[in-house]
């Protein structure tokens, strides 16, 4: 049971008497309610929000984000209309861009790590506690502490800090330290932790296969040191962990295994008892396939509380999962003594994000949204563009500094991004990096060519034939064979003097993140022609892709695909700033030829 007077909530004797007294003024329905957590769809129109807090009185919501101005004003009507304030969540991973749109993309933590700066941690931190602060939201579902074990994990490749459990605690304890600065929550996530197995899961339950000894020299020493700093909450993933699994339940069989959303053993007696874990527990997302496809609706709902986790994130649909909780409640499912469990730590979380005896005069100014994306934080974004960027592999020839080659082909390599890239601007062909490369070099002199592939040629050519045209043509081509997209070496070399083959692969929600390409054999995608002129592979997301290209003699990890990192790649080449970033993971993949 919690104990609100210690660790992490520390409330004074008035303080808990408004929790009870809270709890003590509520409904069996409102108290169902605040299990809840919102993914609103309101937008700013205040009539919309007004329906929706006194309709659902859920106890928080999460936002993606928009413009400061809808989500600052947002957060204000939400805080109006529902009778006990909610805990207002954003996924502040890389910077104030997970607040508001318009704020402020650091980097994921990768990036921010590989400047080998601490201090950067910390900034990061910083700016995601102002910029969350400035909207109204109090809550950041970050930092990520999971360790990237596993190279083919798409979930956490850019995500996490890296794979030293050492150099995940110390920067998370920083993004921890610049965060709470401004009186912004923290939920770490993705306990019982992600990077060893390689699936995401947003689309399949994943399992940690680590002993509990291996778990505790690593995973289990994050949280441990996590816990003592005072993080205020936790969110379990869709993850499994059979060794602690069955540490606590010996008669466990291997069906009866369950991600730790629904695990008394992972959430109860690993993280409350063994780890002493007194703060919130919010689940990870209910929709994602990891947890829906467990059991049923009516079943898992409920379980999850149950099991520990003090908050639901996400209702399917709002009037099913109100009403399997309350049958739960009712039948024995899910008990009193849970429920007021839960309640006391959802309220107690809320005394900390200064919503007891809330008024309107407590919310942020209006003024304040000045700092969303301010020159200062632009200019800590710039700084670790700058010192991230990493020359990963250099073997033969050194070819920097590039400015003498004029002639310059920017070879795209897919997949494409994912509609979640898409969704954030980057263009669903990832057309925005490659054009703003372009413009980058030819300011600087070069003549740059997109290269397209022979594949997507023919599809636009065959878009406006005719029928008949359609089968002469597709005669044609069978007539090539396979290897009909051939060119000579001379076509290449007697063309360009330079090849930067790009890589955007978005990896979240993805079962992969490996290099796909449009024509194996011929085309000019896949980099086969290392031998033939100067080639730079540079990939500005996933650090993992060098295991596809080993013959790769320059290979170069920015990390992401802002505009910052495209003018720090460019200064790079061109000689003007050394390569300085550090990887925090092994981007030779464990493999012998990556090397050479």
């Amino acid at each position: 049971m919690v104990n609100l007077k210690v660790k992490p909530f520390y409330l004074n004797d008035e303080q808990i008497r408004w929790v009870e007294d809270t709890i003590a003024s509520m409904t069996e329905e409102q108290k169902i309610k605040q299990l809840f957590i919102h993914l609103t769809g309101a937008g700013d129109d205040e009539a919309a929000v007004k329906e929706e807090a006194e309709t659902m009185q859920m106890g928080g919501i999460r936002f993606n984000p928009r413009s400061r101005m809808e989500m600052w004003n947002m957060n204000r009507y939400f805080q109006k209309y529902s009778k006990i304030p909610v805990l207002s969540a954003v996924n502040v991973e890389a910077g104030g861009n997970g607040a508001s749109s318009d704020g402020t993309n650091v980097g994921q933590e990768i990036k921010v790590a590989a400047t080998g700066d601490p201090a950067y941690a910390y900034k990061l931190g910083q700016i995601c506690g102002r910029e969350t602060k400035a909207t109204g939201s109090n809550w950041a579902f970050s930092p990520i502490v999971d360790i990237t074990y596993n190279w083919h994990n798409p979930a956490i490749s850019t995500r996490a800090w890296g794979n030293d459990p050492d150099m995940v605690l110390k920067l998370s304890l920083e993004y921890f330290r610049g965060i709470s600065e401004s009186g912004i929550l923290c939920a770490m996530k993705h306990f019982p932790g992600d990077g060893v197995d390689e699936r995401d899961p947003h689309i399949a339950t994943s399992v940690n296969s680590f002993s509990c000894e291996e778990w505790d020299a690593t995973y289990g020493k994050v949280y441990r040191g996590m816990i003592d700093a005072g993080v205020q909450s936790l969110m379990p993933g869709h993850i499994m962990l059979p060794s602690y699994q069955k540490k606590f339940n010996p008669d466990m069989k291997d069906d009866e295994y369950v991600p730790a959303t629904l695990s008394k053993e992972i959430l109860t007696d690993l993280l409350r008892g063994q780890l002493g874990f007194n703060g919130l527990v919010v689940s990870d997302a209910s929709h994602m396939v990891g947890l829906a496809g467990r059991a049923k609706r009516s079943e898992l709902v409920p379980q999850s509380i149950m099991a520990g986790c003090d908050m639901f994130l996400f209702y399917n649909d709002y009037e099913e999962d109100i009403g399997y909780m309350t049958a739960a409640l009712h039948d024995g499912r899910l008990t009193e003594e849970r429920l007021h469990d839960a309640l006391r730590r959802i309220l107690g979380l809320k005394v900390l994000a200064g919503l007891m005896n809330y008024s309107e005069e407590k919310f942020p100014s209006q003024e304040g949204l000045a700092v969303i994306g301010c020159a200062e934080h632009k200019q800590i974004a710039e700084e670790v563009s700058e010192k991230a960027i990493t020359l990963v592999k250099q073997t033969g020839e050194n070819i920097f500094p590039v400015t003498d080659k004029k002639r310059v082909l920017i070879v795209p390599v897919g997949p494409k991004p994912s509609p979640i890239v898409a969704m954030a601007g980057m263009g669903a062909d990832g057309s925005k990096l490659y054009n703003t490369l372009k413009a980058e070099m030819e300011s600087r002199g070069h003549t740059v060519t997109i290269y397209e592939d022979p594949m997507e040629k023919i599809m636009k050519a065959m878009a406006g034939m005719t029928t008949e045209q359609r089968t002469e043509f597709s005669k044609s081509l069978k007539k090539k064979g396979a290897y009909g997209m051939k060119n000579s070496i001379e076509a290449l070399t007697g063309s360009y003097d330079l090849v930067i083959c790009v890589a955007n692969v978005s990896a979240t929600m993805r079962t992969t993140q490996r290099l796909e390409w449009a024509i194996s054999k011929g085309g000019w995608d896949n980099p086969w022609y290392v031998n033939e002129l100067p080639v730079i592979f540079a990939s500005f997301n996933c650090p993992f892709h060098l295991a596809d290209v080993p013959q790769i003699k320059n290979f170069i990890n920015c990390y992401d695909a802002s505009d910052s990192s495209v003018r720090a790649f460019v200064r790079k080449i061109e000689g003007e700033s050394p390569f300085t970033g550090i990887s925090p993971v092994d981007a030779f993949c464990g493999m012998m030829d990556t090397h050479f």
